[in-house]
């Protein structure tokens, strides 16, 4: 048995299933995008990829803004359908009840049903094909504070996150470790073997 070789294409899964919203709080669209992801730590920059066909992209492109709001298990619908139909005939925030909120930074409306919204100002765009890629600089990011601990941390476990995978949503599974999980889990043992040797002395 052995991997089957397929042509090029798109198959790095799973991937963020987002619904970005944009326009003004008046005149508003959101769009679903799994073309999405981080390109940079400091500044703080991510990216969404978008058909130039697509209603959202001339005003995406006018605006030069955006709001990429996470998606959970409850808005799975929401975000296929918000997908699937055109803003150019829909009221996507009316016809699928969910509620706009002010942003801090942009003149877009954040979706206030999703868990984390981020703010996004468009510094590039870049023509590679299908797609182009707007290249945002992140302005703020905008928590729900019902998923804020008692620490002051925010616990994304609690949110109930999807992601996309060749042609269908997926909620998240349970948490397997955490980042450096893999060497703390040496130094314990490294440690025990420690306290080992010195109880036999």
């Amino acid at each position: 048995m052995g991997k089957v070789s397929w042509k090029s294409g798109t198959f790095i899964y799973p991937i963020p299933a987002v619904m970005v919203s944009c326009g003004d709080m008046e005149k508003s669209n959101i769009i679903t995008v799994a073309w999405t992801g981080i390109l940079n730590t400091n500044p703080a920059t991510v990216y969404i990829s978008v058909r130039p066909t697509r209603y959202s992209y001339n005003i995406i492109k006018e605006t030069k803004e955006f709001a990429i709001n996470l998606t959970t298990t409850k808005l799975a619908r929401a975000t296929d359908w918000c997908g699937v139909k055109t803003g150019a005939k829909f009221d996507k925030f009316k016809e699928m009840n969910l509620h706009k909120e002010k942003a801090n930074f942009i003149n877009c409306p954040l979706i206030k049903e999703s868990p984390v919204s981020i703010e996004c100002k468009v510094k590039e765009i870049k023509n590679l094909g299908s797609h182009h890629m707007f290249i945002a600089d992140v302005l703020s990011i905008d928590a729900d504070d019902k998923y804020i601990d008692e620490n002051g941390a925010f616990d994304i476990s609690k949110c109930d996150l999807i992601a996309y995978a060749n042609g269908g949503y997926y909620s998240l599974g349970k948490k397997v470790g955490k980042f450096g999980y893999s060497v703390q889990k040496k130094k314990r043992r490294n440690s025990s073997k420690s306290l080992d040797r010195k109880r036999k002395k």
